[in-house]
């Protein structure tokens, strides 16, 4: 069974003395000291427990030790003994739990006349009861019955030491709920028990000196505070007050966690962690002083005096919350004064329980309703609260919902406060603890808000008192026995062994020697001793205890500095200013890495404090040449640890550039050669492997998953394509993955590394290329193309999907042995004419006619000032009307970052710009129109109608609550539209109004189908469900599930929809029966886009991947007949008409398809008409990335708009 007592410590003054500052040896009583561990129990040799901290005597001795020249006078309070206790945090978020009594003893003869130190000097001593369990009650009631038996005039029984040691190995901890340990010290009995596990947590301090220091509103701004994870410090002249205060505040904010910095009772020498820039919560004496430091956004919280300060304002509770929490606590605290005009036969139940609690002394029943209390706040503000818990890859809770919900149920807008708690670390800690752990069935906020709906008592949530708890008594068989007494001066040492005391006696020798031969002999520098006392040494405690303080000093120093270099202004030279070259420095002169990895460090918990991570020029400059110092120097220590988190922060940081794009600091480290080596990359898999929080996951599927965060980094750094296969293959080949998980993954890097290559370009940075492993090269002999763009990315993995399908076994061969096996058993995949199709395009593989017309027509079209975020075609279907043909048929409208919607003319070369369309104030991302008007979609929420003669604004529709994903103009001046608010709402444009909201998802809409033939509407989004609803008959005919993320694509036609997902599927549905006919699952990544032909039954999907399929429906299923591999970037649209098919990727290649009539009496290539689409014409191609394609097939144009704000209209200008 487990002790309640883990350890006896005693700490004090030391045979090494050294003051604060590090200097050796006795300077006078006006010195403090810093304090050493004297003596444990059990000894520093058991194994029972881990050690304790090496920082322990600084903190419990917070202010060093002083020497006095009298011991306790009665007279004097300043000498009376202290009794406080202290919290301490390990490294794990585990805390220890300390009672601890300072005072005055004599210094030691020996240690006196080693420093000559006066005769009868005292110094400060502390002995401490230490403890995991927090039963602070009988910690201290222990330690003091110990130290009253140390100088009780009548003496003990036993020796002092025995005493303890009885007490801290015999004394178990008691069982929750179900035990009561009975023990003694000498005559006095004592107890200890614990509350049952399924109530409120246990906390065994008393709520009352938080209440006494601090009125109703202080009170509620410090637990706000805490809620939203200020920088907090606490301050008061009683070392007691800031720990009961700072575990209170814990406690109130349950059932959350305080996730930072937590150190109840500060030591004075780190008073400069104060400037921290992360989280804290701190308690300091009021003595020291703080006027040197900026205190920035600092909460100080002065308990003497009842006020909190700060620069920062912290938002307040939002009503009606508020008001509620004031009066419950008023009604608590000041129950006469609440009821004072009420009659007791009009007292409700409530009110009256208020007033019996406070009619007595505060008591334990005081401290229960304090908590509950704020429990049922919380209860009340997050009312409803698990109806959005979202266990998905991208969110935890679906914060904007719940505060949509809200809103609508206080008619106010979403309050500051609830959306920073929202987002605090403590709730999502909250909401993670509790999603498939056995907390959930505890949770005594779920219950509670469950007891309040029924309208019950709240106190009815805890655990009603059980029977009796069981006796066990433990008994010291020694105590009285031998009948002597052991009486004391001092607090007595516990038995030294013999190396401890010879340690102690060389110690001491050597400071006597020191101070005789200071005596003898002159020192040529008066500041000889401090220098000399640096390099004395030092026992393995202390030393460690040295280098944690000179780590903490180091860390803070480097966050300062931080903070500084973060407000490097555009006038200001980064690699000069005064923050580079200190931290330069610091990550130089320290041999031991402390500089380095502190640096990378302070970026991490920066980061983690929600730092955007945004630089300017300056900052960026300066950041990247840190970085790589910090790398360089760790790499030569073998220092992995810090070279792998320097890689991390690195994919963080960036700054923008002149197309609004960000820039990571990780693209430009790729010079240092760590990169080239597999250790790195084995060490940092293992370290992924261990960290993994999805342990119950399948094994294969954690390797892929931490492969996949690797191959992003090598990606984000510019390695080589074959480097980084190289190295990642290695690696997956030890786990031994799957096929399809091998496919996984390098889809996955080719895909990166062309977003990247197609935006950035090739690395300008070399380095030694992995083909000295003898890797072969990823691009087949025939990829190079004499018309290949040398700056494209089109060669990448191109050989490897290659090989995937085709049975050229030359090809084939220099693929991977793993995939190899399996695309030899698995051979019917593609055909040999399919196989023909996945090479790069080259004339020779062109049709005949093709060949012909290689001159195309290619036009730029500018205007935009901003990326290019939507564009639509005007399609003859429209526009028609009786008349015939309009001129319009065919024009492309365009939206932009830039908040403008422009409509070209492609028939006027030269001048294609009829109109620009301007009235939005956010990005435009959907566009649609019919023969007289433009409807167009933003980020501002809005939807704008146009005419489309005079480009007039005729019409704004509000009523969405996020950006408009979709909308489509539909027959009798209806609108349809669908937004990241989830919703599809039908407006009547003649009215300016919503007619109805047409369809609701639980989350963002990216994709809406409608057919205004049949009513049908299909919309999917972020939830990976696909609805169908019936809007004439009002109602949802079907929920399709079956995908597992987004749904970034659907189509309808007729009674079939296709869907296309971030699973790497697409899939086909029945409208009219709900049901999955088919999954089509060949893609190497998203599925980006997909088409249905009507004509033959086929679909056509394009993914990240860049592959093109084409599948066809047979009696026995459907299956892929072709596959195409021409785009080397993600395919971003797919147009088909009947004879005519428009692609169009995001590395702005286009390429235009056609599969010709059958004529009178023929027959169909190979019986399949979906392999009978064959490449026309693909035009040259320039660097740019695309964000958005449109097709107008009947005139043969294909227009993509870019990143860069152009759009280039390609005219295939084919006559048939």
């Amino acid at each position: 069974m487990a002790q309640i007592f883990e350890y006896f410590v005693v700490c004090g003054l030391g045979p090494e003395i050294r003051t604060l500052d590090g200097n050796k040896g006795y300077h006078g009583m006006g010195d403090m000291y810093l304090p050493s561990l004297l003596d444990q129990y059990p000894p520093s040799t058991h194994s029972l427990y881990p050690p304790p901290p090496p920082q322990l005597p600084t903190c419990v001795l917070p202010a060093g030790v002083e020497i006095f020249s009298s011991g306790h006078n009665p007279n004097d309070v300043s000498t009376y003994p202290r009794s406080y206790p202290i919290v301490l945090t390990e490294g794990d978020g585990s805390k220890i739990y300390l009672s601890c009594i300072a005072f005055r003893d004599p210094v030691s003869e020996d240690i006196a006349e080693a420093y000559r130190v006066p005769a009868n000097s005292f110094a400060d001593k502390c002995i401490c009861l230490v403890s995991h369990s927090p039963s602070f009650r009988v910690l201290r009631e222990a330690l003091e019955e110990l130290f009253a038996l140390c100088f009780s005039p009548d003496g003990s029984s036993k020796p002092l030491w025995d005493v303890i040691a009885y007490m801290v190995s015999k004394v178990p901890l008691p069982i929750p709920g179900k035990d009561r340990v009975l023990f003694a010290i000498e005559n006095c009995l004592l107890s200890a028990d614990a509350p049952p596990k399924d109530g409120l947590p246990h906390a065994d301090i008393s709520f009352e000196p938080l209440v006494q220091c601090l009125d109703v509103d202080n009170l509620i701004k410090l637990f706000t505070a805490v809620l939203l994870e200020r920088r907090v410090l606490i301050r008061s002249n009683k070392y007691s007050l800031l720990t009961l205060v700072s575990e209170a505040i814990c406690h109130l904010i349950y059932p959350f966690r305080w996730q930072h910095v937590y150190i109840p009772l500060l030591f004075f020498s780190g008073v400069d962690y104060i400037d921290a820039p992360t989280p804290y919560m701190m308690g300091l004496h009021s003595g020291v002083d703080t006027s040197g430091l900026t205190m920035d956004g600092v909460a100080v919280v002065d308990l003497e005096y009842n006020r909190i300060t700060t620069s920062e304002d912290i938002p307040p509770i939002p009503e009606p919350e508020l008001s509620s929490l004031r009066e419950d606590i008023m009604k608590l605290l000041y129950p006469k004064v609440v009821g004072i005009d009420q009659m007791k036969s009009q007292y409700d139940n409530s009110c009256e329980q208020f007033h019996k609690v406070g009619s007595k002394p505060w008591g334990e029943e005081h401290d229960l309703q304090l908590r509950l209390i704020f429990l049922k706040f919380f209860a009340s503000i997050l009312s409803g609260y698990r109806n959005f818990i979202e266990n998905t890859a991208t969110q935890v809770f679906n914060t904007q919902a719940f505060l949509k919900k809200r809103s609508r149920s206080t008619n106010k807008p979403p309050d500051a406060m609830i959306t920073q708690f929202l987002e605090s670390q403590g709730f999502i800690d909250y909401l993670e603890r509790g999603i498939g752990s056995d907390e959930k069935a505890n949770n005594l906020l779920d219950k509670l808000q469950d007891t309040i709906g029924r309208g019950q008592n709240p106190f009815s949530i805890l655990p009603s008192p059980s029977a009796e708890p069981e006796i066990i008594t433990i008994s010291d068989p020694g105590v009285g026995i031998s009948g002597a007494k052991h009486c004391y001066d001092r607090f007595p040492s516990n038995i030294r062994t013999e190396e401890q005391e010879e340690k102690r006696k060389s110690i001491l020798l050597a400071a006597s020697g020191a101070l005789e031969n200071q005596g003898k002999h002159v020192s040529s520098s008066p500041m000889a001793m401090g220098r000399d006392s640096k390099a004395e040494s030092l026992s393995p405690r202390e030393r460690a205890a040295e280098r944690e303080r000179m780590v903490l000093d180091i860390k803070v120093k480097l966050q300062g500095l931080w903070l500084r270099l973060l407000k490097l202004g555009a006038t200001d030279d980064p690699l000069s200013s005064f923050e580079y070259g200190t931290i330069l420095a610091l990550i130089e002169s320290d041999a031991e890495g402390i500089g380095g990895s502190g640096f990378v460090e302070c970026i991490r918990e920066h980061i983690h404090s929600g730092w955007l991570c945004q630089l300017t020029e300056e900052q960026f400059i300066a950041v990247k040449e840190l970085l790589k110092t910090a790398i360089s120097r760790a790499t030569s220590r073998n220092d992995i640890s810090t070279v792998r988190d320097a890689l991390e922060v690195s994919a963080e940081m960036y700054k923008k550039d002149s197309n609004n794009v960000p820039d990571y600091v990780q693209r430009h480290l790729l010079s240092l050669s760590i990169w080239e080596e597999l250790r790195f990359w084995e060490g940092y898999f293992e370290y992924l492997m261990e960290q993994s929080s999805n342990k119950s996951a399948n094994y294969v599927s954690v390797v892929t998953a931490q492969l996949i965060i690797m191959a992003s980094h090598m990606a984000g750094l510019g390695l080589p394509d074959t480097d980084a296969w190289y190295m990642l293959e290695t690696i997956a080949d030890k786990n031994n993955i799957g096929y399809k998980h091998f496919i996984k993954l390098r889809g996955f890097l080719s895909h990166i590394q062309q977003l990247r290559i197609g935006y950035w370009g090739i690395s300008s940075v070399k380095i030694p290329s992995a083909s000295s492993y003898g890797l072969p090269s990823p691009r087949s002999l025939d990829a190079a193309d004499e018309d290949q763009q040398p700056a494209e990315a089109s060669g990448i993995g191109r050989s490897w999907v290659q090989s995937m399908f085709s049975r050229d076994t030359a090809s084939r061969a220099n693929s991977f042995s793993r995939v190899r096996r399996w695309t030899s058993d698995n051979g019917t995949i593609a055909t040999n004419e399919n196989s023909k199709t996945t090479a790069s395009p080259r004339k020779s593989d062109l049709p005949t006619a093709a060949q012909k017309k290689l001159q195309t027509s290619v036009r730029t079209l500018r205007g935009h000032t901003g990326a290019i975020t939507a564009l639509h075609c005007v399609t003859k279907r429209e526009v028609w009307d009786l008349i015939g043909d309009r001129e319009d048929a065919g024009f492309f409208i365009s939206g932009s970052t830039d908040c403008m919607v422009k409509i070209w003319d492609p028939s006027l070369r030269g001048s294609e710009l009829r109109a620009t369309l301007r009235g939005h104030t956010g990005s435009v991302r959907a566009i649609s129109s019919d023969r007289g008007k433009v409807v167009s979609g933003s980020d501002d929420q809005s939807v704008l109608v146009w005419d489309k003669q005079t480009s007039q604004l005729l019409e704004e529709l509000k009523g969405h609550d996020a950006q408009v994903s979709c909308v489509r103009m539909l027959s009798g001046e209806r609108v349809l539209t669908s937004s990241h608010d989830g919703s599809v709402k039908m407006w009547d444009v003649r009215t300016d109004t919503c007619v109805a909201t047409v369809g609701r998802c639980s989350s963002a809409v990216l994709c809406m189908e409608y057919d205004d033939s049949t009513g049908i509407l299909a919309a999917a989004g972020r939830d990976a469900v696909a609805n169908i609803w019936d809007i004439r008959a009002g109602r949802q005919m079907h929920k399709l599930l079956g995908h597992t993320k987004w749904i970034r694509s659907i189509r309808m036609v007729g009674d079939t929809i296709v869907t296309g997902s971030d699973d790497w599927t697409a899939r086909m549905w029945s409208a009219s029966r709900g049901t999955c006919d088919a999954v089509l699952a060949c893609h190497a990544g998203p599925v980006l886009c997909v088409e249905y032909s009507s004509s033959n039954r086929g679909i056509i999907t394009g993914s990240t991947d860049g592959l093109l399929r084409f599948w066809e429906n047979e009696e026995g299923g459907i299956r892929c007949v072709k596959n195409v591999t021409i785009h080397s970037a993600p395919v971003l649209s797919i147009n088909a008409a009947e004879h005519w098919l428009g692609i169009g990727a995001a590395d702005n290649s286009m390429s235009l398809f056609h599969r010709p009539q059958e004529k009178l009496g023929g027959f169909t290539s190979a019986g399949s008409k979906m392999a009978g689409w064959q490449l026309y014409r693909t035009p040259q191609r320039t660097v740019a990335v695309v964000r958005c394609v449109a097709s107008d097939l009947e005139r043969k144009r294909i227009c993509s708009g870019g990143r860069n704000g152009l759009l280039r209209l390609w005219d295939a200008t084919i006559n048939i």
